[in-house]
């Protein structure tokens, strides 16, 4: 036994100075990982524990590291300097206590709110920290906490168990070897998955003993990649087992349906992949907060002005009395006279300090308060809640609600986004014989909502095709208008609630996936089939005889059922996996096993099926545990195998002719994409059914066949780049090795065998391929997604030659990706082609009508998919992205210079038909420099100011050559097309290419986006956006986790953009204006008491109020406003999309509404400043009994100012403004009868109780506010009179009684059909009219608002909105 030990202890040296040895050649880029089993100190100590540490401060460092935090912010820094500066004597104003008491305030609001949230995550760490788990040490599990836990500890994992870290898994009591995980945590989907057993010890037949585990683990630095671990264990003997994803359980996935595993600890606490995800919330910041930085410097600047003019003015003021000081004049600390320029720096800088609150410090909180008030509301919107789906809206980031009403590009996704990612097949094509599944569509029709309201689109007749000029084949320019009919794809609510009821446990398996009806005639040639084969097999003749037609069809359903990663579960025991082992083994994995697996000799007995309820079980009684079984090296048996390959016979088939009793009941699907569930139940229609899963074997059951085990041999999985996945198996009947392929029909129909014309075969097989083509064309064009399905027949020695190459990608660290990926490419070559699916993804409930209205608001949709460009056309048309009436541009490349020319043949064409007779500023947009770019200008007085307009075409491009177009050549080009199409569609599109022509717009055109997407693909394209979307659907929560909203379905989006986007925007801009208005009015009384008092920095108005004005009694009614306040309905903006405009085009606020609100401010401040100064003239009340009136005037016109703007009054609002002046008045009646002298040698001792019976004081607060507001309100007055906007249009529509009101917007959706008058430029939309053949292409869709004049009320009716003339409009509503 010691000598064992010692043995072990020297092959682990050799293995140790073998790797050291490699590691001197070259940096260490891997992680090295060592037993541990608590008998000596752990050898990776050096490693990141499992104690998790997400809390920011300690007790010691909260406060100075708050406040550096908080310091990053410049505003704070200026009120800290401003509060510090106030403590230096000669320059104080203030009391330097009360000073600091706003700063103060604000910071400690700020930490209080941090504090808060590190105290809630210190809890959090707690719990999950003294967590248990049992870990191997002194020879036997005992329980640990999760943060003793380290790397190379053993832990064993029970079923429901949590795992603490990111385990390999070295042992399961699944006699399969498998673990089963929840990764719900991680990304959100709730079916099931497998994970392996290390190769090595796949075969162990007793308990797993740590103590005789001798490899070293080599494996990847931590990363935050969940679908990668790549790795080795290297072995005594020297031999390598290569280690996959499928080894590593995840820290927070759940254990299930396994009784005990035990795996070793890899990566620990902070380094596990899934805390490296953990990122928490993203900060963005909105354009609205840029533009409001911009406006908060100019304020400094004006600070700045304002001081310096002071400043010059005190020392005039000085030097005029030369050497005669006057007796009030203030000396230096010394006692000594302050020289002119001396006196006017020593009053800059007091200024700075009286001024400061003309750079608003409570705005920053002020505004983060009203964000988190809009997220509440949001949430609670009813509307925005899925009752199918048991979710609402979800808020990810708090700090970019404005811009949803801001947005002016949408990026969307197609499949799982505009549709239900419910995959149904519809239809196939099996050897060249296309199958309608009539039955099946009659089928599909029952769950099909009908809208006895939704009139049919008639449709259009003509078309018109344009062929480039290019004598090139590959390239061509489409322009077409096209009929396509109008799928509806949405089924009832009622029928989608049944099957979430029924499909509670299993994803993609409602009624309508998984229960289809099967074509008569393609089931009558299964059974046919099977029935030959079956006739064939009893009788001992080769199956190799079957005609090919019928061969093809069975190949066809096999490939269906087995190329797949579908896991079988009961459905008497919820999400237990059903065993259909016929044989034990193990996998192919190396040559070694290629030898015995494919040898006569090879005869194995079967083995229980039943599950092991502990580690300790025996595996095996005629198998002792003497130790464990390292895999040879396969180098080593490549002589052996060239040797024994002329002996390699076939086994027998291996069947079982019983089939599946009815008391089985039905099994339950758990796919991975509900492509592969719709296929795998479309097999199961034919009798072809998958009924077990093995890591080494698929059990299939065949019409009069019965129950066969295929051998799976290799999976290729599916990657976005291959568009393919493949498995090789071993045929049971033919016993050959057979490789299935499925994939886009772009990719499969390239590696499809070139047939050879000359035999029969090959022109049959000329044929399929050909009639295959003119099928998927047909499905396509029905909108279906089509998957093609081929095989290829492998000889041993093939196979034998592949696996060698294969084993050696798989046991690389470096470049392992790229390795499988040749190896893939090696294997899926000279296919032959079987047939193809047709399967229809229904578009989601809703979206036609939500496009519709966001494209009315002023959106440009871009739809990014993968799908095949016919299909993705098909659905474009269907969801109303693309109009029948409207021209194509379809952009197809081969080359980069056929992308060129048609770029340029695009740009030529649109410049002659829509830009011959426009303005030379329009024309000269499209020529070469194509600079600037500008698609929402931000203001201009011409409705053809803007440099591009946006006609009536749509753009589709393919995969291909939008990668052409994205080159840095032709990426302006592109554009430029592009953004003069009211919708793009591009077809064939990779996640990167998403965000690349998401960063794109953005960046070129200096444009809000906004992506929204529902899968993995789509996060980058989400995290690119200004706003991300993510749509919790069928692939899992990956895209929600990355974006900043997510929805239950496509929609709402109309409703959170259109209304809470608008509204939010609407809030925040007029607070933030309000805001400066506000604080500017208040800091100018004080400017201009400087005229009177020598420019010294005195001020009339008491220390208590300068501080404390806008901190207390001037901050809840604008709070109120800003949560709360609406402009106009959400019904009226929802049915008037057009309002979503003065968003975009940022009308609320814009750079001269900043400088209007400055001047309003400085007017008020003069007219508060200079009535009680004439009212109290040549009167002997002292400065505070003359300054307490001004501040109570302006506190009482700010507010008067606020209900102006304030456009829907609640009793929030008047309460709050109620509370505002009580709480001033309270606090001043208390301060003037308490503190006689608290700062000497002011005295404000009984001021406010003297003013409260001065009749002249009730008088200026009535005249004054009025004499200050009536430029204002004389100005709104007219505003909404003589020149309305939109959203005033709106909102005097709101004032109509609600029966009047619905019978308007009801008008909204038919078409107009009188003459359009011109039109002020801000009405204008930016689209063309589809009126007239010349005038059509030279103006754009207006509103034209005509006056009506009932009941005393101005009403304006957008005019394209109605299809009746002004006088039939007047008869119609009144």
């Amino acid at each position: 036994m010691a000598r064992d030990t010692e043995d072990r202890a020297a092959g682990t040296h050799k293995a140790e100075r073998r790797q050291r040895g490699r590691s001197k050649k070259k940096p260490k880029e891997t992680r090295t990982v060592r037993v541990h089993t608590g008998h000596e100190h752990n050898p990776n100590r050096h490693y990141a524990n499992n104690r998790i540490k997400t809390t920011k401060y300690t007790v010691l460092s909260f406060l100075p590291k708050n406040l550096f935090e908080q310091f990053h912010r410049f505003a704070n820094v200026y009120f800290v300097f401003i509060a510090l500066l106030n403590f230096v004597p000669v320059v104080n104003a203030f009391q330097p206590e009360l000073a600091l008491a706003p700063v103060v305030f604000i910071l400690s609001v700020t930490a209080i709110k941090d504090l808060w949230e590190d105290y809630r995550r210190h809890r959090s760490d707690t719990e999950i920290n003294h967590m248990d788990c049992l870990v191997y040490t002194e020879r036997r599990y005992v329980e640990r906490f999760w943060k003793e836990v380290q790397v190379g500890d053993f832990i064993r994992l029970r079923c429901n168990e949590i795992l603490p870290a990111d385990v390999l898994l070295l042992s399961s009591s699944d006699p399969d070897r498998l673990c089963h995980l929840e990764t719900a945590t991680l990304d959100g989907e709730t079916n099931l998955k497998q994970r392996q057993v290390v190769r090595s010890f796949f075969d162990l037949d007793c308990e797993f003993d740590p103590l005789k585990f001798n490899g070293i683990i080599e494996c990847e630095k931590p990363n935050n990649d969940l679908n990668r671990f790549r790795g080795y264990i290297l072995h005594r003997s020297g031999s390598r087992d290569a280690l996959y994803k499928d080894n590593l359980l995840l820290r927070g996935c759940t254990v299930r349906n396994t009784e005990e595993a035990v795996g070793i600890v890899i990566y620990a606490g902070h380094e596990t992949k899934a805390m490296l995800n953990n990122n928490g919330p993203r900060y963005k910041r909105s354009k609205l907060e840029r533009q409001m930085n911009v406006h908060v410097f100019w304020c400094v600047v004006i600070l700045l002005l304002m001081c310096l003019f002071a400043a010059i003015g005190h020392g005039l003021w000085v030097f005029q009395y030369g050497d005669k000081r006057p007796v009030f004049d203030v000396l230096s600390p010394e006692g000594a006279e302050l020289s002119p320029v001396v006196a006017a720096v020593y009053l800059f800088l007091t200024l700075i300090i009286v001024f400061q609150v003309l750079i608003p410090i409570s705005l920053f909180v002020s505004i983060e308060i009203v964000k988190v008030c809009q997220v509440f509301f949001i949430h609670q919107d009813q509307d925005l809640y899925d009752e199918d789906s048991d979710s609402r809206l979800q808020c990810r980031a708090l700090n970019i609600t404005e811009d949803l009403g801001q947005t002016q590009y949408v990026f969307s996704d197609k499949t799982g986004t505009l549709t239900e990612n419910k995959m149904v097949f519809r239809r196939c094509t099996v050897a060249g014989v296309e199958y309608s599944h009539d039955a099946n569509a009659r089928r599909l029709a029952l769950y099909q909502e009908v809208d006895s309201e939704e009139e049919e689109v008639p449709p259009p007749g003509g078309s018109l095709r344009r062929d480039s000029s290019s004598s090139q084949q590959s390239s061509r320019v489409v322009l077409r208008s096209l009929s396509t009919k109008t799928h509806r794809r949405t089924g009832s609510r009622a029928d989608a609630k049944r099957a979430s009821i029924l499909s509670k446990h299993t994803a993609f398996s409602s009624p309508m996936e998984k229960d289809v009806t099967p074509d008569p005639q393609l089931l009558d040639k299964v059974n046919e089939c099977g029935g030959q084969m079956d006739f064939m097999r009893f009788h001992g003749q080769p199956v190799s005889q079957l005609p090919s037609d019928l061969a093809d069809i069975m190949d066809f359903f096999m490939a269906l059922t087995v190329c797949n990663t579908v896991v079988v579960s009961s459905p008497n025991q919820p999400r237990q996996k059903v065993r259909m082992r016929l044989e034990s083994k193990s996998p192919v994995k190396t040559i070694e096993d290629f030898i015995k697996r494919f040898t006569p000799s090879r005869l194995t007995s079967g083995s229980s099926s039943s599950s092991s309820s502990s580690l300790a079980t025996s595996r095996s009684s005629n198998r002792g545990c003497s130790g464990l079984l390292s895999s040879p090296s396969a180098e080593s048996t490549l002589a052996k195998l060239q040797e024994e390959q002329a002996a390699l016979g076939s086994a027998p088939p291996r069947y079982d002719g019983t089939p599946r009793s009815p008391e089985d009941g039905e099994l339950r699907y758990e796919a991975e994409s509900p492509d592969e569930a719709a296929l795998v139940y479309a097999a199961r229609a034919y009798k072809c059914s998958l009924v077990g899963r093995l890591p080494d074997q698929v059990t299939v059951e065949l019409p009069h066949l019965g129950k066969l085990s295929f051998e799976l041999l290799h999976t290729l999985g599916f990657d976005s780049t291959r568009k393919r996945m493949s498995v090789v198996v071993r045929h049971p009947l033919t016993d050959q090795i057979t490789v299935y392929t499925k994939g886009a029909d772009s990719v499969i129909m390239d590696l499809i065998k070139p047939p050879d014309t000359e035999t029969s075969k090959g022109r049959r097989q000329k044929k399929l391929v050909l009639r295959t083509q003119n099928y998927l064309n047909l499905y396509a064009a029905d909108g279906l997604r089509t998957l093609c399905i081929a095989k290829k027949v492998l000889s041993k020695e093939q196979y034998a030659c592949w696996l060698q190459r294969h084993l050696e990608a798989e046991t690389a660290i470096q470049g392992r990706e790229e390795l499988l990926f040749d190896s893939a490419l090696r294997l899926e070559t000279n296919l032959q082609l079987l047939g193809a699916t047709g399967i229809e993804d229904r578009l989601q409930d809703g979206v036609p009508e939500t496009i519709a209205s966001l494209r009315q608001a002023g959106l440009q949709i871009w739809v990014l998919t993968g799908d095949k460009q016919e299909t993705a056309v098909n659905v474009a048309y269907a969801c109303k992205l693309l109009d029948p009436e409207e021209e194509i541009l379809t952009l197809n490349a081969d080359s980069h210079e056929a992308c060129a020319l048609l770029l340029e043949e695009s740009l030529h064409y649109i410049q002659t038909k829509f830009l011959c007779s426009s303005s030379d500023q329009a024309a000269k947009a499209f020529l070469p420099n194509f600079a600037p770019f500008e698609v929402y200008p931000p203001s201009s007085s011409s409705p053809h100011s803007a440099a591009f307009t946006v006609h009536r075409l749509g753009l589709v491009i393919d995969g291909r050559t939008l990668a052409y177009a994205l080159d840095q050549s032709l990426e302006d080009r592109f554009l430029a097309v592009a953004r003069s199409c009211r919708s793009v569609l591009c077809c064939r599109s990779t996640p990167l290419q998403k965000s690349t022509v998401v960063k794109l717009v953005r960046n070129k055109l200096k444009v809000m986006t906004l992506a929204i997407g529902d899968g993995a693909n789509d996060v980058s394209m989400i995290q690119v956006a200004d706003v991300g979307v993510g749509i919790s659907g069928q692939e899992g929560m990956q895209a929600v986790m990355a974006s900043d909203f997510a929805l239950p379905r496509f929609r709402y989006l109309q409703k959170l953009l259109l209304v809470h986007g608008h509204w939010s925007y609407s809030r925040l801009a007029n607070m933030i204006l309000f805001f400066f208005y506000k604080n500017a009015m208040f800091v100018a009384l004080v400017f201009w008491y400087q005229f009177y008092c020598g420019f010294s920095g005195s001020a009339m108005i008491d220390q208590w109020y300068l501080i404390f004005f806008n901190l207390m009694f001037s901050a809840f009614p604008q709070l109120v406003t800003g949560t709360l306040d609406k402009d106009v309905s959400a019904e009226t903006l929802q049915q008037l999309p057009q309002l979503y405009m003065s968003g975009q085009n940022s009308e609320e606020y814009k750079p001269y509404m900043f400088w209007m609100n400055m001047i309003d401010a400085f007017y008020q401040s003069l007219v508060c400043f200079f009535i009680p100064y004439f009212a109290y003239a040549d009167s002997d009340v002292d400065v505070f009994t003359w300054g307490t009136p001004i501040t109570t005037l302006a506190l009482l016109t700010i507010l008067v100012h606020l209900g102006i703007e304030t456009r829907t009054w609640t009793w929030m609002n008047c309460l709050s403004i109620s509370f505002s002046v009580s709480l001033f008045f309270t606090v001043s009646l208390c301060y003037n009868a308490s503190c006689p002298s608290c700062f000497s040698p002011s005295n404000p001792y009984w001021s406010m109780q003297r003013l409260l019976q001065d009749p002249l004081f009730y008088l200026l607060c009535v005249l004054t506010p009025v004499a200050a507001l009536l430029p204002r309100y004389f100005y709104r007055a007219c505003q909404g009179t003589l020149f309305p906007s939109p959203v005033q249009v709106g909102r005097q529509l709101d004032k109509l009684p609600s029966e009047t009101r619905r019978n308007i917007l009801n008008l909204g959706g038919v078409e107009a059909g009188s003459a359009v008058r011109p039109v002020p430029h801000f009405l204008s939309l930016g689209t063309p009219s589809p009126e007239g053949p010349d005038e059509n292409h030279q103006r754009t869709e207006e509103l034209e608002f005509l006056p009506l004049v009932s009941w005393n009320v101005f009403i304006h009716i957008p005019q394209p909105l109605l299809c009746i003339s002004e006088m039939e409009f007047r008869v119609c509503v009144f």
